[in-house]
């Protein structure tokens, strides 16, 4: 699989590497370097009163993403990152120190992404486009192997919409709560 994983990767670099995306993708991909781009659209989701159920969903989304994949995940699977084992690609971003699956970028970014959708708000659907340039940029950089992203998508899915139930469960505890 590994020899898979690298022919993707080496195809991106021979054929779609250029001056242009150099210059976009290390940017795209320091957006999420710590979540920041998914963190700030919850403060503000939190902070407009008619979308805090939604704000409320991408926070506990992003919590659930950082315990399940940087805290367990990737210290649980220990894989090298692709760089690692072709030493010879320039890498155009300082090189990640922890390990490699999943990606933690995709995660975050898919996790909102879902989050937002679950909660029913319209701005799942930029939010996707964000988040798939995203998961492009890890491989682009060369910094992921394919199935870091696909596992981070899954797994960012699979939180967001786990956020999105937490919140709606609390929701309708308060709302018995208060009848």
């Amino acid at each position: 699989m590994q020899t898979a994983e690298l022919a993707v990767l080496d195809w991106i670099q021979l054929h779609l590497r250029c001056e242009f995306l150099d210059i976009v993708m290390p940017w795209i991909s320091r957006l999420c370097d710590h979540g920041e781009v998914w963190i700030v659209l919850a403060a503000v989701l939190l902070i407009l009163r008619s979308q805090r159920r939604h704000g409320a969903a991408v926070s506990c989304a992003l919590v659930l993403d950082l315990v399940s994949c940087n805290l367990i995940l990737k210290p649980l699977i220990g894989r090298l990152r692709p760089f690692a084992i072709n030493p010879a690609v320039e890498l155009l971003v300082p090189p990640p120190l922890d390990a490699s699956f999943p990606s933690g970028h995709t995660a975050a970014s898919f996790a909102a992404v879902f989050a937002l959708k679950a909660s029913g708000s319209p701005l799942w659907k930029p939010a996707l486009v964000l988040a798939v340039v995203m998961a492009f940029s890890r491989l682009y950089l060369y910094v992921h192997w394919p199935s870091d992203v696909l596992g981070g998508a899954v797994l960012g899915a699979a939180v967001g919409w786990a956020g999105a139930w937490l919140v709606q469960r609390a929701e309708q505890a308060l709302a018995r709560r208060r009848a």
